[in-house]
């Protein structure tokens, strides 16, 4: 199925006009419908705009030791290649990155997403175009992420990180 920029903006409507117990639910949802660069912008922004919260403690520093093998390989890429493999990431393009990311435990995928984006600030990975406008959608998903409580946060980005990459065990 998807998703126009119109449903998603009418899903999100609909999605954050409920009650708060489903803002978890309804922020992934909205977040899931986004295009590939926009998701990308999103955790670019969530993790740089409140990362400092989002810290390896929050998300395990023991299980990124797990993930620094795939991160060191994606800092020896071109700015190309790295955001093509954010994007196959993000759209769950089956490549040997995707397969490799798609075996960490969902609190190592939140640890690489917060890595990664250390990474970005510092220059070693491609950072976010300082041009790009992220869309309505987008910027309504990262403010009703900033209005959840910390652990609400934790657990959207870990549920939306979760579901990127390709589990090169499923059939």
């Amino acid at each position: 199925m998807t998703f126009t920029s119109d449903s998603a903006s009418t899903r999100f409507s609909q999605a954050f006009g409920i009650q708060t117990g489903d803002a978890v639910a309804s922020t992934i949802t909205v977040f899931q419908a986004l295009s590939i660069d926009d998701q990308l912008a999103v955790l670019w922004y969530a993790y740089t705009e409140m990362g400092r919260s989002i810290t390896p403690a929050a998300t395990g520093a023991a299980r990124l030791q797990l993930a620094e093998g795939l991160l060191n390989q994606i800092k020896q890429m071109s700015h190309a290649e790295q955001l093509q493999v954010m994007r196959d990431l993000a759209a769950k393009n089956n490549t040997q990155v995707s397969r490799s990311y798609g075996i960490l435990s969902n609190n190592t995928k939140l640890a690489f997403w917060y890595e990664l984006s250390e990474l970005m600030v510092k220059g070693f990975v491609v950072p976010v175009p300082t041009d790009y406008k992220i869309s309505r959608d987008g910027s309504q998903v990262l403010e009703a992420l900033k209005g959840l409580d910390f652990g609400q946060q934790i657990t959207v980005l870990r549920k939306v990180v979760a579901d990127m990459g390709v589990d090169p065990l499923a059939d």
